[in-house]
């Protein structure tokens, strides 16, 4: 049947196994669709609704190297995500056509979410801790990020939309972190890969500070990416062939990959530069 846009699945040990996966699936099983962003002449992207499962998100090797970006990029957007170094970038009000900062980030919609004649901002993260912490089971453990009164009519909407988050013991007696994130539009090649690092990240963050509300050890369960449109665009595909598919077949997956534990010690050195950085933004 035509017109349908395919759903794929994919799954892997670590981060940097199911990421590779989700990319090889897409490519060879996606629909071709044109986006709002194509420029005369570019062919149509690649595209589908995908959910991606890996199965310990802290598993070596974790990072790889075929990301578009370094190691110092993916630390500054992590820092962005868990510590919120760029909340200042974010427009005072969406009314303002004149004010041209941000309109959101991540970390400030979720840990910071506004709505309005309420003057209380609300720390989801801190909710879903809470919550876990008093009734692990819970269903009801989520934050979003969409504000139906300026997300629908802004220029630049979130494309991260919800994390739904669920404790659960394995056979040894300790409780698991189960976490869901769900994208409605995710840039599979050039964003996706530090997208799920850093949420990985911040369930990270989530587990820990469960552990310290329930006085108890938490520990990362499976994380599940889900993304309603998960795509590649065709201004990218030369770049995409000759780079990533062609590492496929000139080097092994260790050699495609870093393991997170040998170069933290890298990406912690560049924190207080990047932290720095961040605080001069926007003066």
């Amino acid at each position: 049947m035509t017109g349908n846009i395919p759903v794929l699945f994919v799954e892997g040990d670590s981060l940097a196994e199911a990421w590779e996966k989700s990319l090889i699936s897409l490519y060879e099983n996606g629909c071709d669709i044109k986006t709002e962003y194509d420029k005369p002449g570019d062919p149509p992207s690649k595209d589908a609704t995908m959910t991606i499962v890996v199965r310990d998100p802290l598993a070596e090797p974790m990072i790889h190297k075929d990301f578009p970006g370094g190691l110092e990029d993916l630390q500054e957007y992590v820092l962005e995500v868990v510590e919120g170094i760029k909340d200042h970038l974010v427009r005072g009000s969406a009314d303002d056509s004149e004010d041209t900062k941000w309109e959101y980030t991540y970390h400030q919609r979720l840990m910071a979410y506004e709505v309005p004649s309420i003057r209380t901002a609300y720390d989801q993260i801190e909710i879903i801790a809470e919550k876990l912490a008093q009734t692990p089971h819970s269903r009801r453990a989520q934050a979003i990020t969409w504000k139906v009164w300026d997300d629908n009519y802004c220029y630049d909407p979130p494309c991260l939309q919800s994390i739904w988050c669920r404790l659960l013991q394995d056979d040894k007696g300790f409780w698991r972190l189960n976490t869901n994130v769900r994208f409605r539009s995710n840039d599979a090649y050039k964003a996706a890969f530090m997208n799920m690092f850093a949420l990985v990240q911040l369930q990270l963050e989530i587990a820990e500070r469960i552990s310290a509300l329930a006085n108890t050890e938490v520990k990362l369960g499976r994380y599940v990416h889900s993304a309603d449109s998960y795509h590649i665009y065709g201004s990218y595909f030369s770049e995409f062939e000759g780079r990533f598919l062609k590492a496929l077949k000139t080097r092994s997956f260790e050699e495609r990959c870093f393991r997170y534990e040998d170069v933290k010690p890298i990406m912690d050195e560049f924190i207080p530069a990047i932290r720095e950085k961040a605080a001069r933004m926007g003066r």
